[in-house]
Order: C-alpha cells, then sequence, then structure tokens
C-alpha cells in the first residue's frame, strides 16, 4: 500500500449492513479533446447533411458511444465502397492512410476528417522526415487503426514498426542510415521510453520528435493510474478491449501490483472481485464517456457503502477546432 493512502478493510457502515468501500476516482480520467471533437463531428454532419451520415471505423473504441451514434442516425463500415456516392462520410479519429482520402476525392465524395489532431501531428511529422530522406522507424502496435493510417502516410519500404525493445535488435540498419523514429499517440510512457532507450543505444544518429508523441490525455491518465493504484486492493478501468490507452492503463495499474480488470460497462462486474476488497481505484480510457464512470459507483453502492475520494494529478484544458465546413 503507498503511504498516502493508508490500508482500508471493508467495515460495516453504522446505518447498513453493507461493508464500507473506498472509491479513489482518477482525474483526469474519460473523454479527451480528440474523442470530444471526434464525437461533435459526427454529431453536427447529422445535424448539417442529415441521415444517414456513414463513419469509416468506429469513430473512437467505445461500444457505447458508437452505439449513440447509431441511434442518432449515422452507419458505420469499415471501408469507403460500402459509402454510397451521395452520402457524407466521417473518417475515425484514429486517421487514416493517405489512399482513403484520395478515394474519397476520386469517388468526389463529401467526407469530413476526425483525426485527432494530435495524430495529424504525427503524420506531418513522418512527411518532414521523408524530405529529409531518413527511413521512419515507428512505434506502435501492429495492426491498430492509429498505426495502419500513420505508416500509410508514407510509400511502402519507407517506415518500419517496431513493438517492444526485443524487435529493436532485430532491425537491420546501421549506423550509416539516416534514420528517425516516431511513435503511436496511445502507448505505455515507460515501454516506449524503453524503447526508444534501446534505438538510441543500437542508433546514436537516429533523429525523434522536439516533444513525445504520446499524447497528453495518454500520459495523464497513466499518471493518474500510478497514484491511485498502490492504494487500491483492485483497479476497475472502463475501456473497450480494442482501445490502446484503457489496456495501457490495465498494465500500468498491474505494473504498480495491483490486480487490474477492464470492463465496458458495469453489468460487467462480479461482485466476488470485492471479496476482501475495501479500497477500489477507478479510471476510464479516453474513449469512455463519464456516464459510464457514473454506472459503475452506482453498481457498487448496490454493493457496499460508498466513500468517493477523487486522485487528481492535473487539471485538462485542452479544446481543439472543428473542421473548416462544421465550424459553423
Amino acid at each position: 500500500m503507498n503511504a498516502a493512502f493508508p490500508a482500508t478493510h471493508p467495515a460495516t457502515d453504522a446505518k447498513s449492513d453493507r461493508p464500507g468501500l473506498t472509491i479513489l476516482i482518477a482525474a483526469p480520467r474519460g473523454f479527451c479533446a480528440g474523442v470530444d471533437r471526434a464525437i461533435e463531428i459526427v454529431e453536427r454532419a447529422l445535424e448539417k447533411y442529415g441521415k444517414p451520415v456513414y463513419v469509416r471505423h468506429e469513430i473512437v473504441h467505445n461500444r457505447f458511444v458508437v452505439d449513440s451514434l447509431k441511434e442518432k442516425g449515422a452507419i458505420f463500415v469499415e471501408e469507403l465502397d460500402e459509402v454510397p456516392d451521395d452520402a457524407p462520410v466521417v473518417f475515425s479519429a484514429h486517421g487514416v492512410p493517405k489512399s482513403v482520402p484520395a478515394e474519397a476525392e476520386r469517388r468526389k465524395l463529401m467526407y469530413v476528417d476526425a483525426t485527432c489532431p494530435l495524430v495529424s501531428k504525427v503524420h506531418r511529422q513522418a512527411e518532414r522526415q521523408l524530405e529529409k530522406d531518413r527511413h521512419i522507424i515507428f512505434i506502435g502496435h501492429e495492426g491498430h487503426p492509429e498505426v495502419i493510417g500513420t505508416m500509410g502516410q508514407v510509400s511502402e519500404g519507407r517506415m518500419t514498426l517496431v513493438e517492444t525493445v526485443e524487435d529493436v535488435a532485430t532491425l537491420p540498419f546501421t549506423e550509416d542510415d539516416e534514420l528517425s523514429f516516431l511513435t503511436q499517440t496511445t502507448l505505455s510512457v515507460d515501454d516506449t521510453h524503453h524503447i526508444i532507450e534501446a534505438l538510441e543505444a543500437r542508433y546514436p544518429q537516429i533523429v525523434g520528435p522536439k516533444a513525445e508523441d504520446i499524447c497528453y490525455a495518454t500520459s495523464n491518465r497513466q499518471a493518474a493510474v500510478k497514484e491511485l493504484a498502490p492504494g487500491s486492493d483492485l483497479v476497475l478501468v472502463i475501456g473497450a478491449p480494442n482501445s490502446s490507452n484503457s489496456l495501457r492503463l490495465v498494465e500500468v495499474a498491474e505494473r504498480c501490483g495491483t490486480t487490474a480488470k477492464l470492463i465496458q460497462r458495469a453489468s460487467e462486474i462480479q461482485p466476488e472481485w470485492l471479496e476482501g476488497v475495501g479500497t477500489v481505484g477507478l479510471t476510464a480510457g479516453a474513449s469512455a464517456p463519464e456516464m459510464l464512470v457514473r454506472e459503475v459507483v452506482d453498481k457498487l453502492a448496490e454493493w457496499r457503502t460508498i466513500d468517493e475520494r477523487p486522485i487528481l494529478v492535473t487539471e485538462e484544458k485542452m479544446t481543439f477546432k472543428l473542421p473548416r465546413q462544421l465550424a459553423d
């Protein structure tokens, strides 16, 4: 247990036969500025163009958000060939390969790009490194939409993906090669640091971005979990199983020595998880709305007498502008 959080044990509340439960709630948590912007883009597109508005890939990785937008008239597809010629289409917050807007323009589709501006920044960095004739080593998770989108900014063979420190040892480059590195925005801060160290040790000439690519929201949510996990008997992370930043929060908690569970909704919580538990840490990935946090607290309150305590590491005030065609 962290000294900042005295050990707590289930104790019977005087007004109830339910044992007490302390919930340490991470702040910040949940929606980031890029997710807020992406959801608003779909909602404004529906207002401006009417139903239906097509969305290529999940706008953000959260089933609750996707289902709520479906109810408003959004239709989610995986590829542009599923979009009719006369329908508007939105690209997801994760970003898309250059071939996607090129195909949309060839078909004269009306499209709105909801790529998170921090992901777009990485895309621009990739272009600048190519202009300097450097090969790019990209740190990320194979198959993630953001990785597919970023690697799709350059021609084949100009970017190499690494996922682990071990991958660095297998790279075919020499100290004579012009190299640079970039990273996915939703990685583990600690893991990425170790991979970058390995790259710089093997290739002293490698050039990195002026500021780290891991986004502020990812870093802040991981920092909050590092604060609450040592004082918790169990950490609950609200997020989707395909959400990179949510999975990283589970890993951060587990590295603090605390059992962690990834859940999408409160209904997934099993009562036996709380056996012997006096303190629960609670957080939400960047695609999870606050109402799901309150849903979890309410579910826990069905079994225990709740004492909520916020764990604040920083305040987020970041906002991003909407695309021009929807800004009015």
